[in-house]
């Protein structure tokens, strides 16, 4: 009985990714169709290497990322950016190699004019030069942090 549950173990996680791909998935985890990222943060900078941009710390951290249609269309489409785009980035280390930290980020654009831009909202922080952090909570040897909490926090013009 062992064996077969053995065997079967086997077969699932031999299929994973070829559903993955059959999915939409890539090699690296992204579905570009569905808007997502799904796996190792490795694969985020689109290199297999142990490594993301060149540092091993998160490399091994499970990854799901998410973004809006609109920033789909500016990011890879070469529409202008709007207060329509967002993206959401949930980090968990807390896996065998991983960090060991575990981080959600809701990122919004708000213009170069950033803190004086009308999207911007009380509580966020700038990134990338146009971008607000609205949301930033983790943990690290489990003590939380909130570094950003915006309000409102949830997506979409307000």
């Amino acid at each position: 009985m062992k064996r077969v549950m053995l065997v079967l173990v086997v077969l699932v996680l031999l299929t994973i990714p070829a559903m993955l791909v059959a999915a939409g998935f890539d090699q690296y985890g992204y579905n570009y169709t569905a808007r997502i990222f799904v796996g190792p943060a490795d694969g985020v900078d689109r290199n297999l290497d142990g490594m993301v941009w060149g540092d091993p710390t998160y490399a091994n951290d499970h990854l799901v990322m998410k973004w809006s249609k609109a920033w789909d269309n500016a990011r890879f489409h070469g529409a202008l950016w709007g207060p329509e785009a967002w993206l959401t980035n949930e980090w968990n280390g807390q896996v065998p190699g991983g960090s060991g930290e575990v981080w959600h980020y809701k990122i919004i654009w708000v213009g170069p004019e950033l803190q004086n831009s009308p999207y911007w909202r009380p509580g966020g922080y700038p990134i990338w030069g146009q971008f607000e952090v609205i949301f930033s909570h983790g943990t690290i040897a489990n003590e939380h942090f909130w570094e950003a909490h915006a309000r409102p926090a949830g997506f979409g013009v307000h």
